[in-house]
C-alpha cells in the first residue's frame, strides 16, 4: 500500500508550491514510484510541475453528462477507460488531475470518482502526494480517508494558523485516519511571533519556508518549480522540512 501525504490549507498559502517541491524531493531522493494528485478544483499543480495535462476527471464526467459515450459502450466502462487515459505519465512520477466543475452543481460526484480511482491505483505507487482543495471541502467529503502524513500549510498570520487548526480538527471529527499531522508556515523565517497560536493549534510545527524572490520570479513567468535552483531559498527550506518526515 502506498504512503499517502496530503497537503491542505487555505488559498494563497503556498500549498501547491509545497506539493510540487515535495514531489521534487521524493524524486531526487529516489524514494520510489510517485503519484501526484491534484484534487484542487483550481488545478495548478501541473503548472507548478511543468506538465501538460490532456484530460481531467471533470472533463470525463462532462463527456458522460453530454452522452459522448461510444455506441455499444456502457458509461461505467467508458469512465474506467478514460480515467486510465487521464493519467499523465512522466519519467519520474505520474499525475492525476481532478479539474474544475462544468457548470453549477455539487462537487461530490467528481470527488467520489477520484476516490474510487485512487483506490484502484493504490498498489502501483509507493507514494501519493495529494494537493487538496483550498479550505476544507475535500476533507469534509473524505476524498482521502487514510492519511499517513498531513501537512497543513498556513501563511504567517494568526488567522492562518487558526484556519490550519480548524482543518486539522475537522479531519479528526470526521474520524479520518491520520498518522502524523504537521504545520508549515510560509513567507516567514522565524515563527516565534506566532508561538502562542501554534501551541493552541494542536499541530506540531514542522518548520517555515521564508520568502523566496527566485520562486516568485518562476511563478510570475510560469516556469516549472522542479527547475528551481537547488540552492534557492524555497527548495533548501522545503528539503530540510521533508527530511524530518518519516518516509
Amino acid at each position: 500500500m502506498s504512503k499517502h501525504i496530503a497537503l491542505a490549507g487555505k488559498g494563497g498559502t503556498g500549498k501547491t508550491t509545497l506539493a510540487a517541491l515535495l514531489v521534487r524531493y521524493l524524486v531526487e531522493s529516489k524514494k520510489g514510484a510517485i503519484l501526484a494528485v491534484d484534487a484542487d478544483f483550481n488545478s495548478t499543480l501541473n503548472e507548478a510541475l511543468g506538465v501538460q495535462v490532456e484530460d481531467t476527471i471533470s472533463n470525463i464526467l462532462a463527456d458522460v453528462k453530454k452522452n459522448n459515450v461510444p455506441t455499444g459502450m456502457t458509461k461505467d466502462v467508458f469512465i474506467e477507460l478514460k480515467l486510465h487515459q487521464a493519467l499523465t505519465e512522466t519519467r519520474d512520477y505520474d499525475l492525476l488531475v481532478m479539474g474544475g466543475p462544468h457548470g453549477p452543481g455539487c462537487y461530490c460526484f467528481p470527488s467520489e470518482i477520484l476516490k474510487r480511482h485512487l483506490d484502484s491505483l493504490e498498489h502501483n505507487y509507493d507514494y501519493m502526494v495529494i494537493d487538496n482543495e483550498a479550505g476544507m471541502e475535500h476533507i469534509s467529503r473524505k476524498t482521502i480517508e487514510n492519511i499517513d502524513i498531513l501537512l497543513v500549510v498556513s501563511d504567517a498570520t494568526a488567522k492562518g494558523v487558526r484556519t490550519a487548526s480548524r482543518i486539522h480538527d475537522l479531519a479528526k471529527t470526521l474520524k479520518i485516519a491520520i498518522g502524523d499531522a504537521y504545520l508549515i508556515i510560509t513567507r516567514i523565517a522565524d515563527a516565534s511571533p506566532l508561538e502562542s497560536e501554534i501551541a493552541a493549534s494542536g499541530l506540531k510545527l514542522l518548520g517555515t519556508v521564508p520568502n523566496d524572490p527566485v520562486l516568485a520570479d518562476y511563478d510570475l513567468q510560469g516556469k516549472a518549480l522542479l527547475d528551481l535552483p537547488g540552492d534557492s531559498i524555497a527548495v533548501s527550506a522545503s528539503r530540510k522540512l521533508y527530511e524530518k518526515l518519516r518516509f
